[in-house]
């Protein structure tokens, strides 16, 4: 295991960014007075200090990294962090700010778990960033079974059925083809990014025919965690086969 991925006390964190930074903050080369977590610690199950998660800022730019004016790749970097560690739940292929929102590649930023905390609220607020989300949700990756075949290094799994067991278990069989995700006046595939088909001309007349209608052939479930603007509903579609 990498050093720098070896889970510490709050102190030895504190000690260790501080130490391998020289003391002096990461950005503009003043004396450190914060050992700043790249990604809230909030995000981690096991509280995340890691020195990998850690960099030596001054005050004023410890403000900048928690309104998130400064990126999470721009702390990696000037704190020369090559090999970033992630919450379990995070993606490598992905870019987060430092509250696990996540960045889109034309600069906005969807909704994360914290999005909506009370603290989080004011300080990307005082950050001025808070115009740059949208209301769209990207439907999460699904985990995958212990004996799945063929899984990548960012594949999930499932790590206990424990839950199953005792239980009537329905076995389904996935067919190839795209999850739509369905709002009042827009449609996309999972990535919220993705340019339109030809092959969604007929989801669309659904959307416009039967919005908010049941409809036998098909099933629909309320995307989890989303934040839809005003009068927007969202709704993650697949055809069932």
């Amino acid at each position: 295991m990498e050093k720098s991925h070896t889970l510490l006390s709050r102190d030895d964190f504190r000690n260790g960014v501080f130490a391998r930074d020289g003391h002096r903050c990461v950005l503009c080369g003043a004396p450190a007075q914060d050992a700043h977590h790249v990604l809230e610690r909030r995000l981690f199950t096991d509280g995340g200090y890691y020195l990998a998660n850690g960099a030596s800022v001054c005050g004023d730019c410890h403000i900048k990294c928690e309104q998130t004016v400064i990126s999470v790749e721009a702390v990696r970097a000037a704190a020369k962090i090559d090999k970033p560690i992630l919450p379990l739940h995070m993606y490598r292929d992905q870019q987060y700010d430092k509250w696990g929102n996540i960045v889109l590649p034309n600069g906005q930023r969807m909704a994360g778990e914290l999005f909506n905390d009370e603290s989080v609220q004011k300080i990307l607020g005082q950050g001025g960033v808070l115009n740059c989300f949208t209301h769209l949700v990207k439907y999460p990756r699904t985990h995958h079974l212990p004996w799945s075949e063929n899984l990548t290094e960012d594949d999930r799994l499932i790590e206990s059925l424990a839950g199953f067991e005792g239980k009537e278990v329905v076995v389904t069989e996935k067919m190839d083809g795209e999850n739509t995700t369905m709002y009042s006046d827009h449609i996309h595939a999972r990535s919220v990014d993705s340019q339109n088909h030809v092959s969604r001309s007929g989801t669309m007349l659904f959307l416009r025919i039967s919005w908010g209608s049941p409809c036998g052939t098909t099933r629909t479930t309320v995307c989890p965690g989303m934040t839809p603007s005003s009068g927007s509903r969202c709704l993650a579609l697949r055809q069932c086969r």
